[in-house]
């Protein structure tokens, strides 16, 4: 990873930590804090959270609502987990309400 990235992952986390317990913000969302940033950028960079960093990078889902897919693991059962035990509650297409639990900064 280039400096350039790693500077981007940094401002992309620092804005994902103000995210409030029981709040999700989307990739777009994201995005539009971060200078030079994509939606598609702070979805890697909520790939590359580090263990342990207290980022909390479940609270960050897609512009539909949904937790996006993950290829290998159970990390999207994860995020669930982890946002149904902050209060946040899935429909029955397994979509957030974000109207209701979108992070308003």
């Amino acid at each position: 990873m280039n400096e350039r990235t790693r500077g981007i992952y940094a401002r992309v986390h620092e804005q994902v930590r103000r995210i409030p317990r029981g709040k999700v913000a989307t990739y777009g969302q994201i995005a539009a804090l971060v200078e030079r940033c994509t939606p598609r950028m702070a979805g890697y960079a909520m790939a590359a959270v580090p263990a342990k960093s207290g980022v909390p990078w479940h609270r960050v889902i897609n512009a539909r609502g949904e937790i996006s897919l993950r290829k290998h693991g159970i990390g999207h059962q994860r995020q669930r987990w982890l946002l149904e035990a902050e209060g946040v509650v899935f429909d029955a297409r397994g979509r957030v309400d974000l109207e209701r639990y979108r992070w308003r900064e």
